[in-house]
């Protein structure tokens, strides 16, 4: 017998008891713990869930700790002081330790029967869904087989409703129910099943798999705003290449940035190189505990079209500066209409993109203006990643780099006799020797100056 989800029942629970998996509770948040406690001791059921089982399952250690219980949200926050209820789509509890949040869910029921129950379903979409029902019915309504598994704190096991254990097993990202009505239910399942594969190294089983070209549409509709959580998720998690080349693969990523996907259809490989260094850089990043934003990152993903955009307007008479403000405008409009980023965001981009063309400005107040400026760092490390581009711009990056290890002063007088040649204002128009010479970029030139002597004074100039 089938729901109306598309959900198929199914009795076959198993236990898995402690001495049969490696989850232990010192691997398990403090605070999550504490959720899970105190409502066993109230006389509700409680279990850790999700992603935080089944990644501790795998020896990784969780981000987030989700628990479900079958207390709903205002008896939870009845016991909880430091708990908040939340959303209109799925009503939750969050129980707030610190900078630490437990969001905890009531079990989620398949009928429309239960007494005060709201479903609303709009072609075939579920757009509120607030059904209470038991832990068997919850289990069939989550997205992935391996992230309907259950952690029950009263015994410390594992309970598998639906074959979660099987697909670790196999390394196998495999859909709850049927594919079609689940991803028509919530189009952005089909981004996390990408996601999984990606983070875990899984392969997407093939009936998961098979109606993304078919429904890949269905992403367009989906709020801009989710779908920016959901680009987080995939890009700064410290597995954004990964993400990147699942995403292309199973022909996912043009819904996220259509005019990237546009110009990586082209025959020219530096875009994607860019990408992909950019991507890798950022994993690197995350991997050393080191910060990152979603600014630079975005600026990477929409710099062809960017750039594409600029050239072509510069190519038709309009003047640079022009040409490239409004290619910034016109990339951003047709890209916060699929993902929104937000303005704090944008704004950064924006910078980066417009300091671009400054980098190849070598008169003097330029340079000490740019190498001012607040975002800097950013624009230069973005025009380091460009080097692909063409042999230039490695010169470029190396002699930015080199300049920056140098005193003003003597950065200045460098560029001084730079322009005193007439040798133009354009750091392309120097060849590598004269890089290093004009800059003075030579360690064994790069010798401090004697500090000069000064005059003794006499004794009424000492007064």
């Amino acid at each position: 017998m089938n729901d109306d989800l598309g959900i198929p029942t199914t009795n076959s629970l198993r236990i898995i008891p402690r001495e049969q998996h490696p989850i232990s509770r010192r691997n398990i948040s403090k605070a999550a713990l504490r959720v899970l406690y105190r409502l066993n001791e109230a006389g509700y059921a409680a279990y850790l869930v999700g992603g935080a089982v089944r990644d501790l399952l795998l020896e990784i250690q969780p981000k987030d700790f989700d628990v479900a219980t079958d207390a709903t949200p205002e008896e939870v926050k009845a016991l909880f002081r430091n708990c908040r209820i939340i959303g209109r789509r799925f009503r939750l509890a969050h129980v707030v330790f610190g900078p630490e949040i437990i969001e905890v869910a009531t079990f989620r029921g398949t009928g429309d029967d239960e007494p005060g129950g709201d479903r609303h379903i709009v072609d075939g979409r579920l757009v509120r869904d607030n059904v209470w029902g038991s832990i068997e019915e919850d289990a069939r309504r989550r997205d992935f087989r391996m992230n309907a598994l259950y952690y029950d704190i009263s015994d410390f096991s594992v309970r598998d409703y639906v074959g979660g254990m099987r697909d670790i097993a196999e390394h196998e990202v495999r859909l709850i129910g049927d594919p079609e009505t689940r991803y028509r239910e919530d189009p952005v399942r089909m981004l996390r099943a990408a996601r999984l594969a990606a983070k875990l190294g899984f392969q997407i089983e093939p009936a998961t798999r098979q109606p993304f070209a078919q429904l890949g549409d269905l992403l367009e509709d989906v709020a801009p705003a989710r779908l920016f959580d959901e680009s987080l998720k995939l890009f700064l998690a410290g597995y954004g290449l990964k993400s990147f080349h699942q995403l292309e693969g199973c022909g996912l990523f043009r819904y996220l940035f259509p005019a990237t996907a546009r110009v990586l259809e082209g025959d020219d490989p530096v875009p994607r190189q860019m990408i992909e260094q950019g991507l890798a850089n950022t994993d690197a990043r995350i991997a050393e505990g080191k910060s990152v934003t979603p600014a630079f990152l975005f600026a990477v993903m929409l710099w062809a079209p960017v750039q594409g955009v600029a050239e072509a307007r510069i190519a038709q008479g309009q003047e640079a500066s022009e040409a490239w403000a409004a290619a910034v405008a016109q990339v951003l409009a047709e890209q916060t209409q699929r993902v929104a980023i937000p303005r704090r965001f944008t704004y950064t981009m924006e910078e980066i993109w417009l300091m671009q063309p400054r980098f190849e400005q070598m008169q003097r107040r330029r340079v000490l203006a740019l190498l001012t400026h607040p975002r800097f760092r950013a624009g230069f490390d973005f025009l380091l990643l460009r080097a692909a581009e063409d042999e230039g711009r490695g010169r470029l990056g190396q002699w930015w780099a080199h300049a920056q290890l140098l005193p003003h002063e003597m950065l200045a007088e460098a560029l001084d006799q730079h322009a005193a040649a007439g040798k133009g204002g354009r750091a392309d128009e120097m060849d590598d020797g004269e890089l290093a010479e004009q800059a003075d970029m030579s360690p064994a030139r790069r010798k401090r100056r004697p500090p000069r002597r000064r005059r003794a004074r006499t004794g009424a100039e000492a007064r």
